[in-house]
């Protein structure tokens, strides 16, 4: 009897080893990545995430999941990054001016007329002084970037009468973020900045708490901003480079399969979009003159680029600036 008992209770604990054995390797541990932009659900950056979750879900089968959220619905920049920066499994779409809130030489990537063209921002991927960057938001502050290859375009003035010169922008209040660099970056092309989350825009402009903003053009189709503005001038005096990051945390708690194929398609995506977004440029521009935006291409960007280099000195970007372009081979 004793013995039959013995015999039973090993097979049972057998069972619950085999059992426990078959649970851990049938179901594998589940990540998820909540990700968070600002942009309408109908820009290209919200359908490039989009494919971004898809490929990763794809190529980790279902390991990691991506679920993506536009329009602010977590919350809003600063928020999002505070949260990830404590280990939190959320994302944000960002830029180097807030970026620059840590680490402030990486401000510099949002300055005025740093670069001007996809094939720049690809450069830029490998130089060291980027890769330093990076590093010290990882390690001193938490903050993991993916890609920087997301790029929204060049950013113009939209505004209800024309700009040409710098001299007409005195006495507007142009809307742009709240970091450093934003600000004075409109400050040095000659008009007042005012920070003002995009999603107020619209309002901002019709109530007058605004005279205009710097945005792309797909902004301005996306905010439906051709109804509170008669203006689009080309003062192209920043190409808009966007960065996806998560917490370090987070990222290091992936399996290394996770973390690679996170930032591959990250990249990859972020290429497509961008290359999406720069050929979709001329018809947009057809599209907002049919509603009645005047486009206003003869302005004087040699003026303004000359007005721009206040801002590098001003936060003390200039060497800094000169550095980067001397990893390029790039001549200022």
């Amino acid at each position: 009897m004793k013995n039959f008992r013995r015999m039973g209770l090993m097979a049972l604990a057998a069972v619950f080893v085999f059992t426990a054995a078959f649970s851990s390797f049938a179901a594998p541990k589940k990540y998820v990545l909540k990700f968070n932009h600002v942009l309408a659900e109908s820009e290209p950056f919200h359908q490039g995430f989009l494919n971004w979750a898809k490929r990763v879900n794809q190529r980790t089968k279902g390991g990691l999941e991506i679920q993506v959220f536009h329009s602010a619905q977590l919350g809003v920049e600063e928020d999002i990054i505070e949260q990830l920066k404590m280990g939190a499994n959320v994302g944000q779409n960002t830029d180097s001016a807030r970026l620059g809130m840590y680490v402030p030489e990486i401000a510099v990537m949002n300055a005025p007329y740093f670069v001007d063209s996809i094939e720049a921002v690809m450069k830029l991927n490998n130089l060291p002084s980027i890769k330093k960057w990076e590093k010290e938001l990882a390690d001193k502050h938490g903050i993991k970037i993916l890609s920087f290859n997301w790029v929204q375009g060049l950013r113009h003035m939209v505004t209800n009468k024309p700009i040409r010169t710098p001299g007409d922008l005195k006495g507007l209040r142009i809307r742009t973020p709240g970091a450093p660099i934003w600000q004075e970056s409109i400050r040095s092309l000659g008009a007042a900045p005012v920070a003002m989350p995009f999603g107020e825009v619209y309002v901002g402009m019709q109530q007058g708490a605004v005279d205009g903003a710097d945005l792309v053009y797909r902004n301005v189709t996306g905010a439906k901003l051709y109804e509170a503005a008669k203006y689009m001038s080309e003062t192209k005096h920043i190409l808009l480079i966007n960065f996806e990051v998560v917490g370090k945390r987070f990222f290091d708690s992936l399996p290394a399969s996770y973390q690679k194929i996170l930032v591959q398609e990250c990249s990859k995506a972020g290429l497509e979009t961008s290359r999406v977004m720069e050929k979709e440029v001329v018809e947009i521009k057809k599209d907002l003159a049919k509603r009645g935006m005047t486009i206003v291409e003869d302005v004087d960007v040699a003026a303004f680029k000359k007005a721009g280099e206040a801002a590098y000195k001003a936060l003390n970007l200039t060497k800094v600036r000169d550095q980067v372009y001397k990893e390029m081979g790039k001549k200022n």
